[in-house]
């Protein structure tokens, strides 16, 4: 056996080792690791990083006319560049916020056999606990554990979401999905295709931008050598939208490029604020007028870091039916084949999060 196989072979067990105590990352930490294991172990990264402003939009402007359209310039302009922007006055109320977080830390925190239930790697089911999606095709793994609910367009019933988020989960999403709808109609007027019948982005029917939601609650512990690992790779998003909700601890960076080359941007923990960013299936159909930055999350020694990401997409039902075309402009030439949802998704999952778009791959 060559030096290559035998070390591969090493890996898959540890993996397989890891993923079999169903306790996650977490569970390590518990039982007093004072080391990284080496699926951990990440390449070091030697870009830099840069002091620049992510912008923050008070969506109190849209109570007037002009309020609107100083809003959807501001929008305009965080989607075309760092494809991130924050939001205040959003109508998701602090409590609402703080709540969702505890949730997730309460569920997190709980005994490992009260965890060990949900843990799986069936796609199939719309409630899924597990330590990195893609655990046995990334080049190496994340310090982090996830609560997958997959929210609508049919959500899963009282009793197969975990007690200790029970009670928020069905409020959050009825909050977030109304403030999905606004950005979306905001994103509609920035890109000039509000005059369309009902708003580009608000046509359901053609688009199933709202659809889909799914809810990714993110628990990043405490790490030990933090500069050995990430608590997320670099990716983009496999979405339309997404609105994420952080902690104070903070950690998550977007890359940006510049002609001096690329550099980590902190997106910093802004009181009240929910962080927007543009997914991949958008920055697809706007023919790249937009821009799905890839970002990651840094581990800290500090913690745990708390997160939860809305990802608002096409529901896997209708997958397959939905083409994304990029829609043109008189003169302009696509930048993109056609695929379906189903497709660009399926290639997201293939490769894992391994440090490039999935976007690449239908890039004409």
């Amino acid at each position: 056996m060559s030096t290559t196989t035998r070390s591969s072979t090493d890996r898959l067990h540890a993996l397989k080792a890891f993923d079999d105590t169903k306790a996650g990352v977490k569970g390590l930490v518990d039982a007093g690791l004072s080391a990284v294991p080496a699926i951990f172990h990440h390449p070091p990264d030697n870009t830099p990083t840069h002091h620049l402003t992510i912008p923050i939009i008070d969506l109190a402007g849209l109570m007037t006319p002009s309020g609107r359209a100083s809003v959807v310039g501001a929008v305009r302009a965080a989607a075309e560049t760092l494809g991130f922007f924050q939001v205040l006055n959003h109508g998701v109320p602090e409590e609402a916020m703080c709540e969702m977080l505890a949730a997730v830390r309460r569920f997190n925190e709980e005994p490992a056999e009260a965890r060990a239930p949900y843990y799986t790697r069936d796609q199939r089911r719309r409630v899924r606990f597990n330590s990195n999606f893609d655990l046995f095709q990334s080049p190496a793994a994340n310090w982090r554990d996830t609560l997958l609910l997959e929210m609508a367009p049919e959500p899963p019933s009282p009793e197969e979401i975990p007690p200790a988020c029970r009670d928020i989960v069905p409020e959050y999403v009825r909050l977030v999905q109304r403030l999905s709808r606004t950005l979306l109609g905001l994103l509609s007027e920035a890109l000039g295709l509000h005059h369309h019948r009902g708003g580009y982005l608000e046509l359901e029917q053609d688009t199933a931008c709202l659809q889909g939601l799914n809810i990714a609650g993110h628990y990043y512990p405490a790490c030990p050598e933090p500069h050995l690992t990430l608590g997320t790779t670099r990716h983009s998003d496999p979405s339309f939208l997404t609105v994420l909700l952080q902690d104070a601890i903070g950690g998550l960076q977007v890359l940006v490029e510049g002609l001096d080359g690329n550099k980590w941007v902190d997106v910093p923990a802004v009181a009240g604020a929910l962080v927007v960013n543009i997914g991949d299936h958008l920055q697809l159909m706007s023919n790249d007028r937009f821009n799905s930055v890839e970002h990651r999350v840094v581990a800290k020694s500090s913690g745990p870091r708390l997160s939860v990401a809305c990802f608002f997409g096409t529901p896997g039902a209708v997958a397959s039916k939905i083409v994304l075309r990029p829609i043109v402009t008189d003169g302009e030439e696509a930048r993109y084949r056609s695929t379906t949802v189903e497709e660009l998704l399926r290639e997201y999952r293939a490769k894992g999060l391994d440090g490039t778009s999935a976007l690449h791959h239908f890039r004409l």
